[in-house]
């Protein structure tokens, strides 16, 4: 009986959201980085970064704070430890799908 393949997190693997939550992860655990930052990071336009956090958001894998730095409003993003631990999962399901059985290395 052969092995089930791995099922991919379907939030986390659109390419977009994959890239936020790539960048997001070389985060340590709880830093933030401003919306900008991420926005220019990723080269995406501040419309679509923000349609694709809102589905991370949704699926609790990112918490997004409002604050203010010097009476100027700042938008923070952080991945959430339900959101490290879907990408540990996604990674790992990844590497068992691109595992060739029989295959020499």
């Amino acid at each position: 009986m052969s092995e089930e393949l791995p099922q991919l997190d379907p939030v986390i693997h659109a390419q977009a959201r994959l890239r936020v939550t790539v960048a997001l992860a070389g985060l340590h655990t709880d830093d933030q980085i401003t919306f900008p930052r991420l926005q220019q990071l990723l080269d995406m336009t501040p419309g679509n970064l923000s349609t694709h956090l809102r589905k991370l958001e949704d699926a609790g894998y990112v918490e997004i704070t409002k604050a203010y730095e010097h009476r100027t409003p700042v938008t923070l993003v952080r991945l959430t430890a339900r959101g490290r631990v879907a990408f540990e999962d996604y990674t790992r399901a990844l590497h068992r799908l691109l595992e060739v059985p029989g295959a020499e290395r």
